[in-house]
């Protein structure tokens, strides 16, 4: 007998406000501990190329750790990826802010994100597990505000703490890497009670050993490929936005509070367009929100290859930011709803294997870009790769439409003689 709230009944949602704390948190650090990464790289006498290639570390340990996180979380509990996330976020940052050689800056920029990987997984699986199909579009609303949220305050803090002289940098940068340290240690406080104890597998084959679903297989469903690309493509701009603005300051002369003041205004527009995604989706639709976001995102991140005043500039980050919002909710329930029930944390870390993919890919690329054309040039990459996702997006939603078309009804004399015949067959056993 099923209940109505399905496997995401448990004792109230204080679980999701509890993860959403913890999600702001470790958030917030990794978006403070980005841009000064990126300043004490700078310090340290790296180039463009160089702080790209240290961005792109970030992502390579979680590209081979996502799958096999994915499928131990969907055989397993999920809770204990938390905190290890935590201790891992904290002590990539602390290291990072301690050391004096771009390797070593790289190294521990790896380890940072390995960490966020296991949060990550671990939250969204969480959310996906303990959330109704009627309910997963606004609880992974609510996880991505989180983010968003830390997302606000972090590079404001780090702007706050990163002071624009020259012979300052290396000292207030490595002090912005230690107390993001500190930040994300407070997510430590909300993870309690997080998951329901007996949310995985419930069902007649719950006590069985569930089979391993082929990565293929899940490729294959559709919707699942789709989601990938548009969270990779949404991921990577706000990525390099976030590792290349300061570089894009201090060509300008934008002083870093500046900086964090405007990737903190991108953020909050991030948050405004996930508060009213409901009545935007009721609107456009989720083939339409999707693609023409990614659309209006594209060329607002090639027009900021242009030398545009502040004021200018700004108002440019809060549409981007706007038409950023939607991407990475949406591609989650798609994914989750698209993928395998047995398999949808495998499906959600191919999902973060994609968006580190691009974290890894689109920074060195984008270094190799800023080192020959400049520090814009990177975002007319962006540019383009936002397109190609409005355009897979919107193809897409045509396969979903036309797979999607009723069959045609059987004719009722048809459809009386087949019941006829099977009345009789029914009679005659």
């Amino acid at each position: 007998m099923s209940r109505a709230r399905g496997p995401g009944a448990g004792p109230g949602r204080g679980w999701l406000l509890r993860l959403v704390i913890a999600f702001a948190f470790a958030q917030g650090a990794v978006s403070m501990a980005r841009p000064a990464v990126s300043y004490r790289a700078l310090a340290l006498g790296a180039d463009e190329t160089a702080v790209g290639v240290i961005a792109g570390v970030y992502a390579l340990l979680p590209l081979f750790a996502a799958v096999p996180l994915g499928r131990r979380t969907d055989h397993g509990r999920c809770a204990p990826l938390l905190p290890l996330g935590v201790v891992l976020i904290s002590g990539g940052c602390a290291l990072s802010g301690v050391v004096s050689s771009l390797p070593a800056m790289a190294a521990w920029s790896g380890v940072m994100g390995l960490g966020h990987l296991c949060f990550v997984i671990g939250a969204q699986s969480i959310v996906a597990r303990q959330s109704a199909a009627a309910e997963q579009d606004r609880n992974f609303g609510h996880f991505t505000i989180g983010a968003s949220l830390g997302q606000l305050g972090g590079p404001i803090a780090a702007g706050a703490l990163i002071s624009g002289g020259s012979g300052a940098l290396g000292r207030t940068s490595s002090l912005a890497l230690l107390v993001s340290a500190g930040v994300c240690a407070v997510a430590l406080t909300s993870l309690w009670r997080i998951e329901h104890r007996r949310t995985p597998g419930a069902g007649p084959g719950a006590h069985k050993a569930p089979a391993k679903v082929p990565v293929t297989r899940i490729l294959g469903a559709r919707g699942v490929p789709a989601g990938i690309f548009i969270s990779m493509a949404v991921l990577s701009s706000t990525d390099i936005l976030t590792a290349y603005l300061p570089v894009v300051g201090e060509h300008q002369g934008i002083a870093p509070a500046t900086v964090g003041l405007l990737l903190s205004l991108r953020a909050a527009a991030t948050i405004a367009c996930r508060l009213v995604m409901t009545p935007m989706l009721r609107l456009l639709g989720r083939t339409a929100l999707l693609s023409t976001s990614c659309l209006l995102a594209g060329l607002l991140c090639a027009g900021m290859v242009l030398p545009v005043p502040v004021p200018v500039l700004a108002v440019m980050l809060a549409a981007l930011g706007f038409c950023l919002g939607a991407g990475q909710p949406l591609s989650m329930t798609t994914v989750v709803q698209a993928a395998p029930a047995e398999a949808r944390s495998t499906a959600l870390a191919l999902r973060l294997t994609g968006n580190r993919l691009g974290q890894a890919a689109a920074p060195a690329a984008a270094g190799l870009i800023a080192g020959t054309a400049g520090a814009a040039a990177p975002f007319a990459l962006l540019g383009a790769l936002l397109l190609v996702a409005a355009g897979l997006g919107l193809r897409g939603g045509r396969a979903t439409r036309a797979s999607s078309v009723p069959p045609e009804p059987t004719p009722v004399r048809e459809r009386d003689q087949a019941d006829g015949a099977s009345l009789a067959d029914r009679s005659r056993s």
